[in-house]
């Protein structure tokens, strides 16, 4: 991991970067606004900005280059000079914790995230909330992981783009601006890790990754966003009710690793050698991510029941999701009775994190079924 406080080293090439995202900028009315004076910059909220790559940093060859290019092209530092208006509504304070892509995201990534953001609240009073730059591929797992590990209330909030920052109506810079805000908001606090992108908040727990290039990729199925951050205010309707950051029981205190856990997809005549293969490996966890309400298939379940065969320290906790992207798994005897756990709401990616994060606690069924209800 790399950590830069403030003033981010740039590369030889940083004056020309620096210049490419200014030109990318030019004529943008954020990059146009004005400077506040000292004395006014001093009662504003302060927001910290870590930033970790991703396409909200990227750069193409051209304005045009939308599909091709570089993510991590710009440090959070240069995302930041290059958006003036930021000065309206925070006092802004940048760290790069990393600059990749956001497929090679890591658990190390994730562990310097929580740990950092936990710094920040419990060493700095006057920061109002923090800004996670990523990239948009996996920035729902980022999200929720913080979900359950910060243990603060002040707002964090994750934000990306769907274009590189070099791109013709890139919408990084207003993403990043009202993730800012809302970060910077009261009303933020206390609801939990928020996902900010075209204009609208979701929560971390809910919220996916619904298409490839649209700028209205991120979306909550069934239960919807939490609001707004228009030109008037940041307006919230609604609320998450399960467990998260300062009310979660996870703790990642001397946490240096997870324990294994994979994703099997079901589909029409699966293999059961890969949820074998993943048995021999010896993974602590499995999530099935299953057809309709999180249903396997015969040849998945004689699989599964070998599992439950297996002496209890050698047998994976199975955790049913579903391959549909939205509605509940519900528990089911057929299923309880193989000692499985019903996913609810969560997709698989995101049962995932939760069932590593129960089994670093514990690996007792029934405890982590209860977790299952109020996470």
């Amino acid at each position: 991991m790399r950590a830069g406080r403030n003033d981010v080293p740039r590369r030889r090439s940083g004056r020309v970067k620096a210049t490419a995202l200014a030109a990318a900028l030019a004529g943008h009315a954020l990059a146009g606004a004005p400077a506040l004076a000292q004395d006014a910059a001093s009662t504003l909220p302060v927001v910290w900005v870590l930033a970790t790559g991703g396409t909200i940093a990227g750069g193409g060859a051209s304005s045009t280059s939308l599909t091709e290019y570089r993510a991590g092209a710009f440090t959070g530092a240069e995302l930041v000079s290059a958006l003036p208006a930021l000065g309206r509504h925070a006092t802004i304070r940048v760290e790069q914790v990393a600059n990749v892509g956001s497929p090679n995201i890591t658990f190390d990534d994730w562990l310097a995230l929580a740990t950092r953001i936990d710094a920040i609240f419990r060493d700095d009073p006057d920061a109002a909330g923090v800004v996670v730059t990523h990239g948009t591929n996996t920035l729902e797992e980022t999200a929720y992981f913080l979900n359950l590990t910060v243990r603060h209330d002040r707002p964090v909030v994750l934000v990306g783009a769907q274009r590189p920052a070099t791109a013709i109506s890139a919408d990084g810079p207003l993403n990043l601006l009202n993730a800012v805000r809302a970060a910077a908001s009261p009303e933020a606090r206390g609801k939990g890790v928020l996902v900010v992108l075209n204009d609208e908040i979701n929560a971390a727990r809910d919220v996916t990754k619904t298409s490839t290039y649209r700028l209205e990729t991120f979306r909550t199925p069934d239960l919807g966003f939490l609001g707004y951050v228009d030109g008037d205010r940041v307006a919230f309707y609604r609320e998450p009710t399960r467990r998260h950051t300062a009310d979660s029981e996870f703790d990642l205190t001397g946490v240096t690793a997870f324990p294994r856990v994979d994703i099997a997809y079901s589909y029409v005549e699966p293999n059961p050698v890969l949820i074998e293969a993943l048995i021999e490996d010896g993974v602590d966890g499995i999530v099935l991510a299953g057809t309709g309400a999180g249903i396997v298939s015969r040849r998945e379940r004689a699989a599964l029941e070998r599992v439950a065969g297996l002496p209890v320290d050698a047998r994976p906790i199975i955790v049913r999701s579903n391959r549909t992207g939205s509605g509940r798994v519900v528990p089911l005897p057929a299923y309880d009775q193989l000692g499985m756990v019903a996913g609810d709401t969560l997709n698989p990616q995101k049962a995932r994190i939760l069932l590593m994060l129960a089994l670093t606690k514990t690996r007792d069924v029934d405890e982590i079924r209860r977790m299952f209800r109020e996470y």
